[in-house]
Formats: structure tokens, sequence, C-alpha cells
């Protein structure tokens, strides 16, 4: 059984499965195997168990490792957050809607019947 930091992608518990299914076509089958076995003993997450079973099955049928998707999401590209692209200036324009009544025909409080 692999500890955590034996493992063939050191980040391998915080990759999105996005960016595991690209990292993974590096591995060689022994590595996927190792990841797998990793995952159904802690976490058993069902899309990262078919992503590695999938690959592994590719491997096994002689597909070849490969230096996977270079731009794919990374852990230590998502650190830190980038301010929000909403402000003042591009937010919308406030919008209470009426006790009762519509927008265009707006209702009146109980108190200012007659």
């Amino acid at each position: 059984m692999a500890d955590r930091d034996t493992l063939p992608l050191p980040d391998y518990d915080h990759l999105p499965i996005g960016g595991l299914e690209s990292r993974v076509r590096s591995l060689t089958a022994d590595e996927v195997e190792e990841l797998l076995a990793y995952e159904r003993s802690h976490a058993d997450r069902l899309p990262v168990t078919e992503v590695l079973a999938t690959r592994l099955e590719q491997l096994r049928a002689g597909a070849e490792p490969t230096s996977g998707d270079p731009g794919a999401i990374r852990p230590e590209q998502t650190e830190g957050h980038k301010e929000s692209p909403v402000s003042p200036v591009t937010s919308r324009q406030p919008f209470s809607p009426p006790p009762h009544g519509t927008p265009d025909q707006r209702g009146k409080p109980k108190g200012d019947r007659p």
C-alpha cells in the first residue's frame, strides 16, 4: 500500500478530476495501479476510480505513456485568489420588488388605505 508521500503524483489528493485525467497519461501501468489501490483504500471516489481503471485498461491494451497535458489544471496554479470581475461599476442596479403588486403597478401598504 502506497503512502501519500510516495505516490507517483505528489499532489494527487488535490488534483481536480480534469487535471488528474491528463496527468495520469504520463504514468506507467504499475504507477496507475498504485494510484488506483490508494484511491480505493482511501476516498474511493467513483469518478476517480473510473478514470484510473480506464487508463489502466488502455495501458494494458498497448497504449504508451505520454507527456500528458502540460496545460492541465494543477493545484499550484490555483493558489491565491484573483480579484472578482464584479465591481460596483460592472454590477447591475439594485432591484427590490414591491411587497405586493407588480413592478409597473406598485402596491400600497395596508396602512395607507382609506
